[in-house]
């Protein structure tokens, strides 16, 4: 596939001269970087402990520092991108070496997860990448809803997938699915819709099932799901299980809060990109704790938690009921 293809269906997506940037850089940037960070997991053989820690105390592995710092030095090239912040250092940082004045007036910033996934990669599971991207320069004290006006998932498993998603004010929402590789990219789906009922097959990822041996609700809703037949797709990665819903058209994924289970999920290096992706296919994704939309409520600390219910809407809405009342 030509890099036009894909240049005019970014463009097609964001017609607005306003977000031309974002459409023609810093999209394809980041693609370029999944790709890059594809070829060099598939060079690091040996997954090990890096000697560090990230700002929550989780060990680093070497692979995440790779991620790191390809996703670091894709964003100082790109001169939209004028500050970034990760899950390993959750800091809102300069990346370009300029005055504040001379900051093109199309500007956004990035938070990202640079591999989700250490869990399971020394087993070679598949894993991903997860980018906000913001409008303006932080992403503190601003609605989500609005500002983050675009995402990426990058899966690594036999093959290397892009999810984008697309929603900038005065354009309909978006969301795309690329392959990438020695080849280029290729436009798998233009389009990525989670499916309307009647449903083949439904399927349910339950995150974190030993909490249902504490929480009465949580082991009611995993029953209920086992006796409606619902096909269990669950690999621990959070990216992965996500992605399967929007292959297969149908899924429910679930990271509980309960008394037992306190919130790991970071809100905005993995549930912003990971709630507007679902949101631009159609689907829901809500905080379990009290089911507001978890794209309603701006961040006031970079490192603020919660749990996560995400995909099929109808399904959620089952869920957020079930584990709330």
């Amino acid at each position: 596939m030509a890099d036009s293809d894909l240049a005019q269906l970014l463009r097609n997506a964001v017609p607005s001269n306003a977000h031309k940037g974002l459409v023609e850089s810093v999209i394809p940037s980041l693609i370029t970087c999944v790709s890059d960070i594809a070829q060099a997991l598939r060079k690091s053989h040996h997954v090990a402990r890096a000697g560090s820690a990230n700002a929550f105390g989780d060990d680093q592995l070497n692979v995440d520092v790779i991620a790191e710092d390809l996703i670091r030095k894709a964003s100082s090239k790109c001169p939209f991108i004028v500050t970034a912040s990760s899950e390993e250092d959750p800091v809102e940082k300069n990346t370009q070496d300029t005055a504040a004045g001379d900051i093109p007036e199309e500007h956004y910033t990035l938070a990202f997860d640079p591999l989700d996934g250490s869990s399971i990669i020394a087993s070679n599971w598949t894993v991903g990448t997860i980018i906000g991207v913001w409008q303006g320069k932080t992403a503190l004290n601003q609605p989500p809803a609005s500002k983050q006006v675009a995402s990426i998932l990058g899966v690594y498993g036999p093959r290397t997938t892009v999810i984008v998603a697309l929603r900038v004010p005065g354009s309909a929402p978006a969301c795309l699915e690329l392959g990438v590789g020695d080849n280029g990219t290729e436009i798998i789906r233009p389009s990525v819709r989670l499916a309307e009922a009647p449903f083949k097959t439904r399927y349910f990822a339950p995150a974190n099932l030993r909490a249902a041996a504490d929480d009465a609700k949580y082991m009611s809703l995993v029953t209920h799901f086992i006796q409606n037949k619902y096909a269990l797709r669950y690999s621990g990665g959070l990216v992965p299980d996500v992605v399967h819903a929007l292959v297969k058209g149908h899924g429910v994924y679930i990271s509980p809060v309960t008394a037992a289970s306190k919130a790991k999920l970071r809100r905005l290096f993995e549930l912003f990109p990971l709630a507007l992706v679902v949101e631009c296919a159609g689907g829901k994704a809500v905080d379990p704790a009290d089911g507001t939309n978890i794209l309603d409520r701006q961040l006031e600390d970079l490192n603020e938690t919660a749990g996560l219910v995400c995909g099929t809407a109808e399904d959620v809405d089952f869920v957020k009921n079930a584990l709330l009342n």
